[in-house]
């Protein structure tokens, strides 16, 4: 449909049906303007061309598609990512993830960290810009996941940094390692884990990201399970674990890292005081070689 040119940004989002954030961030994005000018240009007549993209990036949004997968970003630990419907979208509750993590690491030089499920690369990538001498590991069955997440850290971080540059391998959990003889100072995982048949998985954002990344396609235990039943493989003696689960999965993930040896077991609370991210720190163990 063609628009005339009197339309501007104030007359689109006035008349917009979609909330009021989701529509100043679609249209910031048609026009390629910071969305500090929707207010200083609200007047400025636009051309039809970009009328129309801001109109059909408003109809998929009214039908149901993420934010981040229209404008291809979100922010996450301060860094900006791209994304794309092959990974996850980068949550605020992960960033937990990343700061257990860090926790862990914070009194060892050059530490080693191991992502496994990396995704966008999310979580090693904002360790990585933290602590810009860690050695890091990330990986993903999905070369799609691994080609976007090298894309990330060829923008997000120095190719000067001490620590190297992160080395993004493919493979199901563990196996991605194998021939490697590597072990870590800490582990850290965000998994599938909502059952197959969680009804959030027909809601919101969660209907058009990617399956394999959300549900284990069982009763969402399965991968938090293979990566606590590796970890201690390839952990040093007192190297920490942390996992992000289910609001509902934190008894049985405190019970299994007791059952396979780990210390110190304890989860932590996001934003909305749910125990999301559960971890522990390995002392019996499967003695690895060096890294």
């Amino acid at each position: 449909m063609t628009m005339n040119n009197g339309v501007t940004a104030g007359d689109l989002l006035r008349a917009s049906t979609l909330d009021a954030a989701d529509a100043r961030i679609l249209l910031a994005h048609a026009l390629g303007w910071p969305r500090t000018e929707l207010m200083t240009r609200a007047h400025e007549a636009l051309p039809p061309a970009q009328v129309n993209v801001f109109r059909h990036l408003e109809q998929r949004r009214y039908h149901g598609e993420p934010i981040a997968y229209l404008v291809g970003k979100r922010e996450f630990f301060g860094l900006d990512f791209e994304i794309t419907p092959d990974v996850l979208i980068p949550r605020p509750e992960t960033e937990l993830l990343v700061e257990c993590a860090l926790n862990a690491i914070v009194s060892i030089e050059a530490p080693r960290v191991l992502d496994l499920g990396t995704g966008s690369g999310a979580i090693a990538i904002a360790i990585a810009h933290q602590r810009p001498e860690a050695s890091i590991i990330a990986t993903d069955d999905s070369r799609r996941a691994l080609a976007l997440a090298a894309l990330n850290a060829q923008r997000l971080l120095s190719s000067r940094r001490c620590g190297g540059a992160l080395r993004f391998i493919a493979g199901d959990w563990y196996q991605a390692l194998t021939g490697l003889d590597m072990q870590f100072d800490a582990i850290v995982s965000n998994p599938p884990y909502l059952a197959v048949d969680d009804p959030h998985l027909r809601t919101g954002d969660l209907r058009f990201e990617p399956r394999r990344a959300l549900t284990d396609g069982a009763h969402g235990l399965t991968a938090l399970k293979t990566v606590m039943a590796g970890a201690c493989k390839y952990l040093k003696k007192g190297g920490a674990l942390w996992l992000e689960h289910g609001y509902d999965q934190a008894n049985a993930v405190r019970a299994k890292l007791a059952a396979h040896g780990f210390t110190q077991v304890r989860s932590m609370r996001d934003l909305a005081w749910i125990e999301r991210v559960s971890g522990g720190v390995a002392m019996r163990f499967e003695k690895a070689p060096n890294f």
